[in-house]
């Protein structure tokens, strides 16, 4: 560039009018495709809404601590909901019942492994105060 061109205001102006209407023309298509986003139809907000729920306090407070971290996974009206005559609505079904089956066994087998690290980390406080309470007593 010539040392006329580089100082042009005509040019400086251009170039800023250039990337404006760039970013307007940007900021104007994502605005008018956020708006245009489809709608959720009924019949699966049903399907995306969870369908767990915290479960009730209980009142040891052992099981009050750790039942802060857990939610239900079952709910209460299964049992008594009607069976759906769809076949594939029925094979969603089982395939859910199944899905939740599998993640209380995992709950269960999690539930009893801290069971038993909590009873040996008990056992080994233990060894550990009869271990300090004989070096007290020799001291």
């Amino acid at each position: 560039m010539s040392p006329v061109q580089h100082n042009n205001p005509k040019l400086l102006w251009g170039i800023t009018a250039g990337l404006v209407a760039i970013i307007a023309i940007f900021a104007l298509y994502q605005w008018i495709f956020a708006s245009q986003e489809p709608e959720t139809p009924p019949h699966q907000t049903e399907l995306l809404q969870p369908t767990v729920k915290a479960i009730p306090e209980v009142q040891n407070a052992a099981s009050k601590a750790a039942a802060e971290n857990t939610v239900k996974l079952v709910e209460e009206d299964i049992l008594t909901s009607p069976v759906p005559k769809n076949s594939s609505l029925a094979k969603e079904e089982v395939a859910k019942l199944d899905d939740i089956q599998t993640q209380l066994k995992e709950q269960e087998t999690t539930l009893q492994a801290q069971h038993k690290d909590a009873d040996e980390l008990m056992k080994l406080k233990e060894e550990q105060i009869k271990l300090l309470e004989a070096q007290l007593a020799t001291q």
